[in-house]
This record gives C-alpha cells, sequence and structure tokens, in this order.
C-alpha cells in the first residue's frame, strides 16, 4: 500500500506532456500544471492560429497567457526529489529506431500506440487517453502507429486527403474537388477504398485459380518426366536384345543408337524440367503477390491503400499453360532397328537407314486447341442462370432463370444498382473463368448474344449496352445480318443464319468465339484478348412483345 501511494504522488506531480517530473512547473488558468518548456513548446506549434489551448482539457486561451512558475509545486517537487523516487515503471516502451514515436512527448518520446487520422498525430497509451473519454475525440478515427500520416495532408491546401477523383485516379482533399479537379468525378476516400477493396478480392481470387492451375501443371510435367524416361528405356531395352542378333559389325551401330536415345532424352527431360522449373517460380511468385495483397486488403489507411494498390492490383502475364499431345517418344528408334534387322544384308552391301532418333513430340502449346465439333465444346458446357437483379424491367424472366421473354408491361422489380434501365439487357448470375461453352436459343427480330465484365455500366447511356463499351464484347443479328460490337466499333460478320448460338470462352488464352449452330458449326467471329476479370454471359433481347432468349440445357458426352 506504500508503494502504492509513492507512484500516486510521483503521477501527481507528473507533466502530461513528457511524462517526466515537473520541471519548473507553471498552471494554467484551468488548473492544469506542466513543465515551463513543455507548454512553451506546445503553444509554440500553435501560434500560427492565434488560439491556445491546453492539452488535458482542450480549454482555449486569447491571447496567449503569460505563465509564472508555481512555487508551491516547485518545492513538492524538490522535497520528492530530495526523499528518493521509485523507478519509473517497468511498463514504459520508449521508441527505438524503426518505432513510430509519440509526437506530444517531449524528450525521450515513448513508442506511440495508436495514429489518429483525424489529428494526424500519433500517440503514446498516455496521450492517447483523451481520445478515449472526451467525446469529440472519441468519434476520431484511430489505426495502427503510421509514419506516414503526412501523406495525408493536401501539399496545396494543408487539408486532410478525404476524397479520390476518379478522373485522375489522385487521392485529393475537399478544396481539390472544388479547385483543379472540379467537375471531375470525384467520391470519398472510404467508398473507392470499398470498390478497390473488391476488384482486389476478384485479383486474389484469379491469383488463387492461377496457383491451382500451376499445381496441376507441374503434376501433369511430373507424368511427362516419367513418361519419357519409361519410353526411352523401353525403346534401349528393345534395341538392345535386336541389336544381340546381328553380327560384331552391328555391335558399334548398337551402341551409337544407344548413346542418341539417352542424349535426346536427357535434352527432353531437361527441356520439361526447365519448364517445370518455370512454373514453380511463378507459384513462388503469385503467393508472394498474394501474401502482399492480403496485406493491403487489411490496410485501415484508406489513402495509404490507394496509393498502394495501382503497382499490386496490375497482374503479369500468366506463363501459358501446357499441352502435351499423344506421343510415340521413342516407339520408332524401336521401328527402325527392326527394320534394319530384317534387311540387314541389303543394307550392309548399300547403304545404312537412319535411325538416329528425331525430337521427341512433345507439344507444350500457349493453351489446347480450340474443340473442332460441337461434342467438342461440349465438353467444357456449363449451367447458366440469369441474375434477375440485372435484368431490364420489360424483361420477364421463366424456366428457372434460365429464359428472358420481352414484355410490353414493365415487371415488379425492387429497386437494385446492378440493373439495367436503357437496354433490354441482363446478365448471367455466375461468373465464367477457364474453358466455357454455352448456347443461346432465340425467337424475335433481333437478338444481341454477349459476354462482358461484372462492373459495366448501368446508367441510362449509350455505353451502357453491350458492345458499346471496353468491357463487353457482343454479336448482334438484327433482321437476318450479323454485327459485332466491341467499344462502340462494328464490324460486319457473315454466316448462316440459325435460331441458336454457341459461344466458347478460353479466359486464360483470351479467346471468344461465337458460332452459329444448326447440323453443324459454323464461326462467325473469334475475339482475341486479354481478359483482365471474370466474365458474365448475357443477351440483348429485341423491342417486340414475345421475343425471348434462353440459356439451352447442355449435356456434356460421357
Amino acid at each position: 500500500m506504500a508503494q502504492k501511494g509513492v507512484q500516486l504522488d510521483r503521477e501527481t506531480f507528473s507533466c502530461s506532456i513528457c511524462l517526466d517530473l515537473l520541471k519548473n512547473p507553471v498552471t494554467t488558468t484551468c488548473g492544469h500544471s506542466y513543465c515551463m518548456k513543455c507548454i512553451k513548446t506546445h503553444w509554440d506549434e500553435e501560434d500560427r492560429k492565434g488560439i491556445y489551448s491546453c492539452p488535458e482539457c482542450r480549454q482555449t486561451f486569447t491571447p496567449r497567457p503569460v505563465l509564472l512558475k508555481n512555487t508551491m509545486l516547485a518545492v513538492l517537487v524538490d522535497q520528492m526529489k530530495k526523499t528518493g523516487l521509485p523507478a519509473a515503471p517497468a511498463d514504459l516502451c520508449y521508441a527505438g529506431a524503426g518505432d513510430v514515436a509519440c509526437d506530444v512527448c517531449t524528450g525521450r518520446k515513448l513508442k506511440a500506440f495508436k495514429s489518429c487520422l483525424t489529428c494526424l498525430v500519433s500517440y503514446c497509451e498516455k496521450h492517447l487517453q483523451r481520445h478515449y473519454h472526451v467525446a469529440p475525440l472519441s468519434k476520431h478515427k484511430l489505426v495502427e502507429p503510421s509514419k506516414k500520416l503526412q501523406e495525408n495532408i493536401c501539399s496545396q491546401h494543408d487539408e486532410v486527403i478525404k476524397m479520390f477523383c476518379r478522373t485522375d485516379q489522385k487521392s485529393i482533399c475537399y478544396l481539390c474537388s472544388v479547385d483543379q479537379h472540379k467537375g471531375h468525378d470525384t467520391i470519398s476516400a472510404a467508398a473507392e477504398r470499398t470498390e478497390k477493396q473488391k476488384q482486389l478480392e476478384v485479383s486474389r481470387q484469379i491469383v488463387k485459380q492461377r496457383i491451382q492451375d500451376r499445381k496441376k501443371d507441374v503434376k501433369l510435367l511430373q507424368q511427362e518426366v516419367q513418361n519419357i524416361n519409361r519410353s526411352a528405356d523401353k525403346a534401349v531395352e528393345d534395341s538392345e536384345k535386336m541389336f544381340t542378333e546381328l553380327i560384331r559389325l552391328m555391335q558399334k551401330r548398337s551402341s551409337e543408337v544407344k548413346q542418341q536415345v539417352r542424349s535426346q532424352q536427357e535434352t527432353e527431360v531437361s527441356r520439361v524440367k526447365e519448364l517445370q522449373e518455370k512454373l514453380q517460380q511463378e507459384i513462388r511468385e503469385l503467393k508472394r503477390k498474394d501474401a502482399e495483397m492480403k496485406k493491403l486488403s487489411h490496410t485501415e489507411d484508406h489513402n495509404q491503400f490507394l496509393h498502394s494498390y495501382p503497382s499490386l492490383s496490375a497482374l503479369s502475364p500468366s506463363t501459358s499453360s501446357i499441352q502435351i499431345r499423344p506421343l510415340r517418344y521413342f516407339d520408332h528408334v524401336t521401328a527402325a532397328v527392326s527394320e534394319v534387322r530384317d534387311k540387314l544384308q541389303d543394307v550392309l552391301r548399300d547403304e545404312w537407314t537412319d535411325v538416329s532418333p528425331t525430337e521427341v513430340d512433345v507439344l507444350l502449346s500457349d493453351s489446347p486447341a480450340e474443340p473442332r465439333t460441337r461434342a467438342g465444346f461440349l465438353k467444357y458446357s456449363c449451367e447458366i442462370t440469369l441474375d434477375p437483379n440485372t435484368a431490364h424491367t420489360r424483361l420477364l424472366l421463366s424456366e428457372g432463370n434460365r429464359k428472358a421473354t420481352y414484355k410490353r408491361d414493365e415487371q415488379s422489380y425492387p429497386s437494385h444498382p446492378d440493373r439495367f434501365t436503357l437496354y433490354e439487357q441482363v446478365l448471367s448470375r455466375e461468373s465464367l473463368t477457364g474453358r466455357c461453352y454455352w448456347e443461346v436459343e432465340w425467337r424475335g427480330r433481333e437478338v444481341d448474344v454477349a459476354a462482358s465484365y461484372k462492373n459495366i455500366s448501368r446508367w441510362e447511356s449509350v455505353d451502357s449496352r453491350f458492345g458499346c463499351n471496353d468491357k463487353s464484347w457482343s454479336l448482334e443479328c438484327y433482321n437476318n445480318k450479323y454485327t459485332f460490337w466491341y467499344n462502340d466499333i462494328k464490324t460486319p460478320v457473315s454466316g448462316p443464319q440459325s435460331s441458336r448460338y454457341g459461344v466458347y470462352l478460353d479466359h486464360r488464352a483470351g479467346i471468344l468465339s461465337f458460332y452459329s449452330v444448326s447440323e453443324t458449326m459454323t464461326l462467325l467471329h473469334r475475339v482475341q484478348t486479354t481478359f483482365t476479370q471474370p466474365l458474365y454471359a448475357g443477351f440483348v433481347v429485341g423491342c417486340r412483345v414475345g421475343a425471348n432468349a434462353e440459356f439451352c440445357k447442355l449435356k456434356k458426352p460421357s
């Protein structure tokens, strides 16, 4: 109990700015006491505003008070020093070289416990207490200690940056929005952070999917190494058996063939393992990228998030995927040696058949070839349904949300930000990545079959229609004529008319193909690009009562 009383005395006679015993103590008119140097330094920082405040209770003074030494406090502090003082509390943690220091502490500064995005000041646990007990301060945004608080101040207007200009992709303050960014598309930094956070999560999903794809490719390459080794071993074994039947003259050639097979085996295994290492490296890079994205997604400072987002959200081009065709490997060596054995006499007299192994027929291509038959496409068929929240109010959804029919009367759909309001169009509920195939059956005078990013415009403007922006691709059939649309640029397309269209997507390879489907499949138009987001299937139904379009139920071949 005695020790507790001594400690209480120490805290009573300590300066709340430097947290040490009062030195040359002075008392403000509101009754709080500080070191003469500490309170003068505090008020010197407020000098430019002309209003001076008490760090404890925030009472303001005008003009700046004249401070006089508090003689009684000075005597009491001197007596405490003479009688001996307990050691400083063990839990005081002073800021080191790499730590964020408290901006309020003077002398040796304590480590900051929190940073305030409103005050733009970092506080130790002692100086932070007012933010918990003073009502106006309790509403401030507290985050983990940060050394980059000044980046939240506009260098031009000296105001807190709380907005984001989408036009210039730049964080700004309120005065910027009415000054050089007047008329631009501006939004609060918090709202832009929310939108970018969603996009970041989409990018993370793509990265994770790439990691899974690359792991599958690595396993495939491991199997390929085994196949090459197995085939090469068999070729060597068979050739050795047949060469034992030959005369001594052929033994030299047998050794040569063996050496050639082994050399080619080593070359091919080395080539495959080199690709395998590249894929492993990409997996490591993708995991590192995912870790950085995860760390960024938990950042509480909106402006720091927006500052770092562009460098992290951009994904480097993916290493091409692989495909391995059905192979013969070294079988042709065996066949060649067998033929040599059967025709040995003639060959020795005339010429030697070249049995040296050629390059192993291993295809490591960018992407599997696009199917050529409908059965081939159906292997990638997927079930797609329409999202009621995106459907125009003149479209009636039916058949389990697979069919959309144009109606004269508007449907009573609830208000939703994803709903198209100008054109009679609708998007799928499912996102599409990898390789996918779907078909659309339609009836009427006009239908647009499309694939689009989720963030296509919903506003009543021309660029909200599929194909009239850089976020969607659309094949329009109107009055028995085809037109392909992208970024508001139309391309005439020729081909047979059909009431059914097929769409093939290879998202990773950047391929989007439109087909006319009847007894045969006819390619109408193919897109080769780079997709940066998952796609959604959609269509536009012509403005004629009864016109409709439907995602077909497809059965994968057994």
